[in-house]
């Protein structure tokens, strides 16, 4: 049994002598005694052999499926998934899983549905006279022969205690219905818009592999025409009969991407991700397992999610960080979803703008297909300039020469979008007097200052506190914010524009649900405004009536602690950059810096991505980083740094032994403590391990994780294996 625990182990248990052989396959929930309590595992295999005596098993006490949840391929790939990472099996099987199923819901979400028995005379309507909340649902009912829906009648005011008095009675009867499982003819709502030429051979290339695995880097810069591309090969699979799955990095691409892919299409297409209620997400696993979604679009976790006749998986900017959980299984669902389409022996589709570097260079090694887009659909690239910020006086974070840009644009009705990667009112609050900051009392970090409401935040464990009046340290009243933060250019740009739409969106602005979706209609109804705001601006969004995109400040970028800092500038800069000139209007690019000769932003700019992109590579090659050598981070939190190191140390220590017996080519770094020393109240260390052979990390790491786990220290130490690790903080 695979159980919901971080024991990287399987439990044995003895199967009742009632139950059905037949039914104990792979893949369905069993419920079982765990300690003190009771959990729900999935059974993974029978074997008659086991580590504990006949007399020390305990017996399992319910099967709850008489069928597999998950078929073959998608237990094969959580399966994999844990080996790869790690992870625990029964940790893993539960990501996959809808967070009803792991609590032992039914796998069906019928409706109850209520039919009268007998027809509704004059001497029953007699009887029921003095009842009149039941001659009220039988008056009802007796215009629905076929039966009414258990929620509709109760939007009617008909309550269940009076259906069941009725059903007492012998007069109605309750049925549990399903939809049934079809797709509406014809397919398509609306034609599909005409392809040019580079649109055209991707799509024929990518139809060539419609029967089998294959992996297809669609590489496109922005406003190219990847979505129309995606559109097409869907519409190929659906009149196949099989579904597609589509992956989004981030939950505020959901519901646009949801509008585009049902103007266009009349099948059934189901969403998936951490803004539906727990009975959402089981509604929409549900209908991708039976078929009833011809299309299921999500984001990470939907990976994991069964389709009954799987055709093509597409990730959308699989370049994204968001990809990557960062907690508990570190998995990459881009990597996943390439795993998933090769066990399910069908194509995948990567599509980006900026493509990572790993893509781009096992594009490159020609393991997959580059699918080029060079060219815009519907408008010419956007003019890029560089402004130097040194000696500029800055008004919302905007020079003089940017602030007559703005101007500009907006006088001809147009629409600006101005970005800046730091929300909240100021990075810090600082004494004019004696110099303290306000800084965070778990973390090594600064609270960022926000004004509404007002408070100190950190943005990196999340606790609060109360802006002080006077400096704790000196009593000093002369407080100051100290550097730019969404709130406060918005404030600036209100007194600096007072006639003008100010649009702020970040992760503040859009908390409430629907708030993101409000904004967007807003922006797309195409009246002049300013939209100020975070990443959350830059991916993926079709704004027709921007024509200037105004980066405030990219040099954080440029000197990035981390080794994919620039990589990720790059990627950032131009997913910004290409919401500039979308439609049929001219876009210009504004980039503010203090470094207007930095080599790597002055070859992006003028040479684009690719050529970028392959000088990062050949740095990473020199250096010895991925993708030319493999990663796994070992990390430790504990109350002492002591006790993290030690437990590193000791760590290190058996690596260090089992490299030098197995002869394996792996180089063990630190332990060191992280970037970030403490957080959240724990201090944080780290072991790199850094190899050419993927084989022989993982060797390793068969010797490490067991050794962690046994220590007298790995209670007490918070300790985490990262695979491929994304973040070095």
């Amino acid at each position: 049994m695979a159980l919901p625990s971080p024991l990287r182990r399987l439990f044995d248990y003895r199967v009742p002598e009632s139950w059905s052989q037949a039914t104990l396959v792979p893949g369905v929930r069993i419920s079982v005694p765990f300690g003190n309590r009771t959990l729900i595992g999935l059974l993974v295999e029978q074997t008659d052999n086991s580590e504990l005596a006949p007399e020390q098993l305990k017996t399992a006490i319910e099967l709850i499926d008489s069928t597999p949840l998950l078929p073959d391929a998608l237990l094969e790939l959580c399966r994999w998934c844990a080996d790869y990472y790690h992870h625990s099996l029964g940790d893993t099987l539960s990501v996959a899983l809808p967070a009803l199923l792991r609590q032992g819901h039914a796998t069906s979400l019928a409706e109850p549905h209520w039919r009268c028995l007998q027809p509704l005379d004059d001497k029953l309507r007699q009887q029921l006279q003095r009842a009149p909340r039941q001659l009220q649902a039988m008056e009802e009912l007796a215009r629905h022969p076929k039966g009414v829906s258990q929620p509709l009648l109760a939007s009617l005011g008909i309550s269940t205690p009076t259906l069941k008095t009725l059903r007492e009675k012998q007069l109605l009867v309750c049925e549990q219905r399903e939809e049934p499982v079809h797709w509406p003819s014809p397919l398509l709502h609306e034609a599909p818009l005409p392809l040019n030429a580079d649109q055209q051979g991707a799509l024929d290339r990518i139809e060539c592999d419609l029967d089998r695995f294959h992996c297809h880097l669609l590489q496109g810069v922005t406003g190219s025409g990847k979505t129309e591309v995606y559109l097409r090969c869907i519409e190929q699979v659906l009149l196949q009969g099989k579904q597609a799955l589509v992956l989004v990095p981030e939950i505020g691409l959901t519901p646009q991407t949801l509008q585009r892919f049902r103007q266009r299409f009349n099948v059934p297409t189901a969403a998936m991700h951490s803004g539906l209620n727990d009975r959402e997400r089981l509604k929409a696993w549900l209908d991708a397992r039976s078929g009833r979604a011809g299309i299921l679009i999500g984001t990470r976790s939907s990976l994991f999610t069964p389709l009954l006749r799987p055709g093509i998986i597409i990730v959308d900017e699989e370049h994204d960080a968001s990809y990557k959980q960062q907690e508990g299984l570190r998995y990459n669902a881009r990597d996943l979803a390439i795993y998933r389409a090769k066990l399910e022996n069908i194509p995948i589709v990567l599509g980006s703008a900026t493509p990572s570097l790993e893509s781009l260079h096992n594009a490159l090694q020609q393991r997959y297909s580059q699918l080029l887009l060079p060219q815009r659909a519907a408008a010419s690239h956007p003019h890029y300039e560089l402004i130097d910020l040194r000696g500029q006086p800055l008004v919302a974070g905007m020079t003089p020469a940017l602030q007559g840009q703005v101007e500009q644009h907006l006088a001809q009705g147009n629409q600006v979008l101005l970005f800046l990667n730091r929300r909240g009112y100021a990075p810090t609050l600082l004494c004019h007097q004696c110099g303290w900051v306000a800084e965070c009392r778990l973390c090594d970090s600064r609270m960022t200052l926000h004004r509404s409401p007002p408070h100190l935040h950190c943005h990196h464990c999340d606790s609060q506190a109360p802006v002080p009046f006077r400096c704790p340290q000196c009593q000093s009243e002369e407080l100051y914010p100290v550097g730019q933060g969404t709130e406060r250019s918005e404030e600036e740009l209100q007194q600096r524009f007072p006639k003008r739409s100010i649009l702020r969106i970040d992760r503040d602005s859009t908390r409430r649900k629907d708030a993101m979706g409000k904004l967007l209609k807003q922006i797309q109804r195409g009246e002049p405004a300013i939209l100020l705001g975070t990443q959350m601006l830059a991916k993926g969004h079709h704004f027709p009536a921007v024509t200037l995109v105004a980066i405030l400040d990219i040099d954080g970028g440029l000197f990035s602690t981390d080794f994919r800092g620039l990589e990720r500038m790059g990627q950032l800069l131009l997913q910004v950059a290409g919401r500039a000139g979308r439609a049929d209007r001219q876009g210009s690019v504004a980039i503010q810096t203090h470094n207007p000769e930095h080599p790597a932003l002055l070859q992006l700019i003028h040479q684009g991505y690719e050529p970028f992109a392959r000088t990062l590579l050949q740095e990473r090659q020199l250096l010895g980083l991925p993708p030319f050598q493999y990663l796994v981070l070992l990390r430790g939190e504990a109350p002492a740094m002591a006790l993290s190191q030690q437990l590193l140390a000791d760590t290190r220590q058996a690596g260090e032994a089992q490299v030098q017996t197995a002869g394996l080519k792996v180089s063990l770094l630190g332990p060191i403590a992280a970037p970030m020393e403490r957080r959240q109240g724990r201090y944080r260390s780290q072991l790199l391990l850094q190899s050419h052979s993927r084989r022989d990390l993982h060797q390793l790491l068969q010797v490490l994780v067991p050794v962690m786990e046994a220590h007298p220290l790995g209670r007490k130490v918070r300790w985490s294996v990262d695979v491929d690790p994304q973040e070095m903080l």
